[in-house]
């Protein structure tokens, strides 16, 4: 599996079926045949069926859940100028308290929020993730799972991670 192949799963999240793969590479920013290998992977990794063209919501939510963190660990930068993610960015700002530490950011020059730089899962994410909100949503929950700050913060991910994934 490759970090691009999570952003997909994770877009398809959203989806009730699966739009076209040239569809869903423009709605990403990825090219054709890199979403197309991506499906391939998700499938091959038990997490898609082309067959039925929809994921498998089950198997995504134990991957999620419990591999992506130790797969694609979090990888903490300098302070910088981005897109909060994590527990800075809703769903879960809004249930947590102010805190005075600095907001993990995906480093982007169209950020607003001043932060400690979290990189992404794929390079693509800061500008996929600000051309549709619900993904945004679902990466920041991964981060907040990948990142491990807290078991309070990871539980609460892993709860709308799950409501997120309910059909």
């Amino acid at each position: 599996m490759k970090a691009q192949d999570v952003v997909v799963l994770l877009k398809l999240l959203g989806s009730a079926e699966v739009p076209a793969v040239r569809d869903l590479a423009a709605e990403l920013g990825f090219d054709v045949a890199g979403t197309h290998r991506a499906l391939r992977r998700l499938e091959e990794a038990g997490l898609y069926s082309p067959e039925r063209r929809r994921l498998l919501r089950g198997p995504a939510e134990e991957f999620l859940v419990h591999a992506v963190k130790f797969n694609f660990p979090a990888q903490w930068g300098p302070e910088a100028r981005g897109i909060p993610t994590s527990w800075a960015a809703e769903p879960l700002k809004g249930e947590l308290a102010d805190s005075s530490a600095l907001p993990p950011v995906w480093a982007s020059s169209t950020g607003t929020v001043r932060g400690l730089e979290l990189e992404p899962l794929h390079p693509i994410v800061p500008r996929a993730a600000q051309s549709d909100p619900a993904l945004s949503q679902r990466l920041a929950l991964v981060d907040a799972i990948r990142s491990n700050e807290s078991a309070r913060i990871t539980n609460l991910a892993v709860e709308h991670l799950r409501e997120a994934i309910a059909p």
